[in-house]
């Protein structure tokens, strides 16, 4: 036996006839619509729309901010639309015209730089299947 500080660690059983809500951790039954311990309801996690493609979120930001939208990031998305691009379109016209035209680089850096953050930003959307949780 080996002598260590660390409490002991309980094995817990799990069941899959029940699941542990998101919220709280409680122990509900896997058809549970809502949790008896806190707020938390089926409705606010699961939707119908399903997991986002990243590869949709990036074709539709060619027009910068659909994507963002399309993700459920939709402040985000509307503030790339509206008051970023417009910045950027600006700001790129004004150093074109500085710069003997190589502040025209600015858009395409913008809009490439908008299409790589849309793939990299997580789904505001919940998947359809359900979480096992980590396998040890």
């Amino acid at each position: 036996m080996e002598y260590t500080d660390a409490p002991a660690q309980t094995q817990f059983e799990t069941s899959t006839d029940t699941m542990q809500c998101p919220y709280c951790g409680a122990t509900l039954p896997r058809d549970a619509q809502a949790c008896t311990q806190c707020d938390w309801t089926r409705d606010q996690t699961e939707t119908a729309e399903g997991k986002a493609s990243d590869a949709v979120a990036v074709m539709l930001s060619v027009i910068p901010g659909l994507g963002h939208i399309y993700k459920g990031h939709r402040l985000i998305g509307a503030l790339i639309m509206f008051i970023g691009t417009p910045m950027a379109i600006a700001i790129a016209a004004i150093t074109f015209t500085f710069t003997a035209g190589f502040g025209g680089l600015l858009l395409p850096l913008w809009w490439f730089g908008v299409m790589f953050h849309v793939w990299g930003i997580d789904d505001r959307i919940a998947p359809n299947v359900r979480d096992e949780g980590e396998q040890y």
